[in-house]
């Protein structure tokens, strides 16, 4: 039997759509979308209690969350001067890596879903390069909402 996804805590990103976010168009520039969604990412884990990369490196090793893959599906289009709001939630944890959900809307209309598989690494002490490490269960337990 597979082990279960614990429930996720939520957090929700808000985003200020600028001119400059926009195509010739007046229409998001779709990478925006992902780089959005890794800002929410980091959000998400200092909303649940850990503390930015640059503090967590020095205490723990543990560099960040490389994207390892990611997964988006456009439904509106958005234009500047409008507030999105993505919630982001982890939708499965595995041993050495995790997959987040970002659900992007503008009210209550969804702009757009997507996805991304993570991992918690730390840099090889014989070669400098990055490495994945387990997933910390004191992170899995910050991010898991009591039940």
């Amino acid at each position: 039997m597979a082990a279960q996804t614990p429930t996720s805590k939520s957090h929700v990103y808000t985003v200020q759509v600028h001119f400059g976010d926009c195509d010739p168009a007046g229409i998001v520039f779709f990478p925006n979308f992902s780089r959005w969604m890794d800002q929410a990412s980091l959000a998400y884990f200092m909303a649940c209690g850990l503390p930015p990369w640059h503090e967590l490196v020095k205490t723990r090793g543990i560099v960040g969350t490389p994207l390892l893959e990611i997964h988006t599906q456009f439904k509106k289009a958005a234009t500047y001067g409008e507030v999105l709001d993505i919630t982001t939630t982890i939708e499965h944890w595995a041993q050495k890596t995790f997959r987040q959900r970002h659900v992007v809307r503008r009210g209550q209309d969804l702009i757009c879903e997507g996805t991304e598989t993570r991992a918690f690494v730390v840099r090889d002490t014989d070669n400098g390069r990055l490495k994945a490490i387990a997933v910390p269960q004191d992170i899995i337990d910050l991010c898991t909402q009591a039940r």
